[in-house]
């Protein structure tokens, strides 16, 4: 087993203690170094055509270019996650008002079943 595979399987992970933490970390990193990737790659087909810059002007084209994209991204992110806050808490809050619910169907179930006993044994 490679040492990817130690730190991807969950019986690992929960056998070391390592939590998602470590895992949010990686995907992190991951995520940021593919964006910059992306970033460049952009910055470049955008200066490609530009051909009356030097190469000097043409670096910092680039460098400003890939600065406001990972700038873009990070604004993205934030709205992403936000996003993804309030639509857990609103679930969470719909799960909680449906367990309420099941509860309150049990209980009523279980009175009924209980008041259909004393009246039978009576």
């Amino acid at each position: 087993m490679s040492l990817t595979d130690k730190y991807l399987n969950d019986k690992y992970l929960n056998e070391k203690g390592l939590n998602n933490k470590f895992l949010n970390d990686i995907e992190g990193h991951l995520l940021l170094a593919a964006s910059r990737e992306e970033g460049r790659t952009a910055a470049a087909r955008f200066s490609a055509p530009l051909h009356w810059l030097t190469d000097a002007q043409r670096g910092e084209v680039e460098r400003r270019f890939e600065a406001e994209y990972l700038a873009l991204a990070r604004v993205s992110w934030q709205h992403t996650a936000e996003r993804a806050g309030r639509l857990r808490d609103e679930y969470e809050a719909t799960y909680r008002a449906l367990r309420r619910r099941l509860l309150a169907a049990w209980l009523l179930t279980c009175a009924v079943a209980l008041g259909v006993l004393v009246v039978c044994l009576a």
